[in-house]
């Protein structure tokens, strides 16, 4: 879990304008919207599935996505620090707090500020030999504008009182102008977190908080935090792992380990981490042993580019081996009470008795994963302490943990044990890594079949049976659970239906230029699984504001005025959406003639590889997973409108295929194009020929239908009057 603070930074207010003055980066907007929208406090499962999903599940060939891998990184930088460290601990972080979009001008500098400067950042543990540990964290900020006041006018510290405590000794402001304030014990808070307040069985997970008044740009805010752990779940051990800030928002920053003298504390360092780590006796008798740590952050001529960040500086575990966490793990998570006549009456009812063992499985698997509401916790929240399976049914509600020791309890009536898998969506962890539960922050659930294994997402309560998010597919997965073969496997999760995606335009103009078109999707695969997600966190007062920025990625502008989605929950069907958008002075008609794109989202094909540094590795090219793209326009023209249609093309390739059709019959025009991705990735080899099929893609895109119309009411140029330089002509994204 979480355990240095995070700075959250949010959008509080996006306009179509706004979103559309972004481009090329509008999914950013769409990422942010969807931020607002999901539960706040804390970085929780939902929300990470929601920016993990824009980073990884729109791979960079869809119609929304072409620039949308960086969008996110974008956002990614915007909202969140590198990974803190991460032990037994409750995490400890500012509040998430609304900011505006626009932020106020300020003049031309040298270099610019961040909205907030952690000056310096002291963190020191002491762990003890029975697990129970002390954290105490130490902050001095700068705060330069604000934006940066907002960002810290409260503070949220998460812990579990059921083994944890917070206190904080000291909040101070001191003034740019002098003198200081002191944040008086009365003013700190201590409230379930907001994501289990209607979730009683979880009121022990909590927030304690502090309201920062009075701070202005140019203050100095400075607090100390102490988190005690005691009798910690999977106590006597402990682990933590720990990255220093490359950001640049820490300028400094100090950090201590104070360990016992002990076999089983095994330490490992990166080799990217500073040199100066300085293990020495404390002067009891060699009893403890202490590590420091001082980071500086680097000047703008030195670079970390050599630096492995995708593995923590500090990785601290007394589990001796994988096998040992995964016996420890599957004590709190494996349900012993599978025979009980509660849960196997239930299990009776859920499943048809002609029923083969997958439709039983889809039958529990839809029952826990959509009836049984996702209590949005950060995996390990809890301790990893689960509760009795027949406690959760009755509640109808449960973290990811709670969910699986529910499906294994009702699943093992009718087939063999199912088994959890620990997986991380932002690095690659594996049985060569120090075993440490710090390292995971999702759980997948593997199938209890003797001979075939498949997986699936109890948490994400939409997910089709046996579909999990693109990032997890072939991750190292680490399997806790009975009869484990293998501790560690690839998590080999393929999409179990054909993947498609079919876009209807219907559109029309009128005689004063103004486009009115209702825009329809069906998808099925990765897609389907995102905006089944984003509309499912959305309230449906949000589902227009979610569609306008659905509409500006895909090029469209103007004002959507009604939208309709499927249920989020009938995961056996295709997810639709439907949405109608006005556009006035689509065309301006006193241009002669007017040239418009075909009202079609275009695709986002992955760039060629450039030329490798000599004796590098060529990557191959990534397609992602195969899928079908269908897009069909039709256009109503006022009368007395003719069009001129550009030439359709056709390209075939045994990796892609791609066709289009344009065509005009009477006051209605048409455009279609199909494309096939037949494979996942091409051979760097074959760059030649992939970079001529982009091209001649491209190139059919590019083209314009070309309309004339004789008005007399159309307003007549002045002599002399400045002409346009380019016809009028809707929004195109770039490819």
């Amino acid at each position: 879990m979480p355990t240095l603070l995070a700075l959250f930074a949010r959008t509080n207010s996006i306009t179509q304008s706004d979103a559309a003055a972004a481009n090329p980066f509008q999914p950013l907007f769409l990422a942010v919207l969807l931020r607002q929208l999901a539960p706040t406090s804390g970085f929780t499962f939902c929300r990470q599935a929601l920016y993990t999903a824009f980073l990884n599940m729109w791979r960079p060939r869809y119609h929304l996505s072409r620039c949308l891998p960086y969008a996110v990184a974008l956002l990614f930088l915007l909202a969140f620090w590198p990974r803190p460290a991460r032990s037994q601990d409750a995490a400890q972080k500012p509040v998430e707090q609304t900011v505006e979009k626009k932020t106020e001008k300020t003049a031309p500098q040298k270099k610019e500020l961040n909205p907030a400067q952690i000056e310096l950042l002291e963190t020191r543990y002491r762990f003890e030999s029975n697990g129970d540990s002390r954290k105490e964290i130490h902050a001095r900020v700068k705060i330069n504008s604000e934006l940066g006041v907002r960002q810290f006018a409260r503070l949220n510290f998460d812990y579990n009182r059921s083994f944890e405590s917070v206190d904080i000794p000291l909040v101070r402001i001191t003034h740019a102008s002098g003198g200081t304030a002191e944040i008086l014990p009365g003013a700190i808070t201590d409230n379930p977190n907001p994501t289990v307040v209607n979730a009683p069985a979880y009121q022990d997970v909590r927030v304690k908080s502090v309201r920062i008044l009075g701070l202005q740009p140019g203050d100095t805010l400075e607090y100390r935090v102490i988190t005690a752990v005691m009798h910690h779940p999977l106590a006597p051990d402990f682990w933590l792992e720990h990255s220093f800030d490359r950001s640049g928002v820490v300028s400094q920053e100090f950090f201590e380990l104070n360990l016992p003298s002990s076999p089983s504390v095994k330490i490992q360092i990166n080799p990217a981490t500073p040199p100066d780590a300085t293990p020495a006796p404390d002067g009891t008798s060699g009893e403890r042993i202490v590590y420091r740590w001082t980071w500086k952050q680097p000047s703008t001529s030195e670079t970390n580019s050599k630096s492995n960040q995708s593995k923590p500086d500090i990785t601290l575990t007394t589990f001796s081996s994988w096998n040992q966490l995964a016996d420890r793990l599957a004590a709190h998570l494996i349900p012993s009470e599978q025979d009980s006549r509660e849960l196997s009456n239930k299990a009776t009812s859920l499943v048809g008795r002609d029923a083969g063992p997958d439709a039983r499985m889809s039958d529990i698997y839809d029952f826990v994963s959509k009836k049984v509401r996702t209590v949005d916790l950060p995996l390990g929240a809890t301790g990893f302490q689960a509760h009795k399976p027949a406690a959760t049914l009755a509640a109808g509600y449960g973290t990811a943990e709670d969910k699986f020791v529910l499906f294994a309890a009702l699943g093992n009536n009718f087939f063999g044990p199912a088994r959890v898998g620990f997986v991380s969506s932002t690095s690659q962890v594996g049985a060569a890594d120090p075993p440490s539960p710090a390292q995971f922050d999702h759980l997948l659930t593997m199938s209890g079949y003797p001979s075939v294994n498949f997986w699936m997402d109890l948490s994400i309560e939409v997910a089709p049976f046996r579909m999990i998010p693109a990032q997890f597919r072939e991750k190292p997965v680490f399997v806790v659970g009975p009869a484990v073969e293998n501790r560690w496997e690839r998590v080999d999760a393929p999409v179990p239906f054909p993947s498609s995606q079919k876009v209807e335009v219907r559109a029309a103009i009128d005689r004063e230029g103004k486009l009115a078109a209702k825009v329809s999707y069906a998808l099925r695969g990765d897609n389907e699984l995102l905006l089944r997600l984003a509309f499912h966190q959305a309230p449906k007062e949000k589902w227009k504001d979610l569609a306008q920025l659905l509409s500006i990625s895909d090029g469209f502008r103007g004002q959507v005025t009604s939208v309709n989605a499927s249920d989020p929950y009938a995961t056996r069907e295709p997810f639709t959406v439907e949405y109608e958008i006005t556009q006035p002075k689509f065309v301006d008609w006193s241009k002669k003639p007017v040239r418009i794109p075909a009202l079609l989202p275009q695709l986002g094909l992955p760039d060629p590889p450039t030329k490798p540094t000599p004796g590098a590795a060529t990557s191959p090219i990534e397609l992602g997973t195969p899928l079908e793209v269908e897009t069909h326009m039709t256009l109503q023209l006022p009368a007395g409108t003719t069009a001129l249609t550009p030439t359709g093309t056709t390209v075939q390739r045994d990796y892609a295929t791609f066709a289009s059709q344009y065509s005009t019959k009477g006051l209605a025009i048409t455009a279609s194009r199909h494309t096939n991705f037949l494979l996942r990735e091409i051979p760097a080899t074959r760059a030649t020929d992939y970079n001529a099929f982009l091209r001649a893609v491209q190139s059919d895109e590019a083209q314009d239908f070309t309309l004339e119309r004789e008005d007399s009411t159309a307003p007549v140029t002045k002599p002399g009057a400045p002409k346009s330089p380019a016809p009028t002509q809707a929004v195109r994204p770039k490819p």
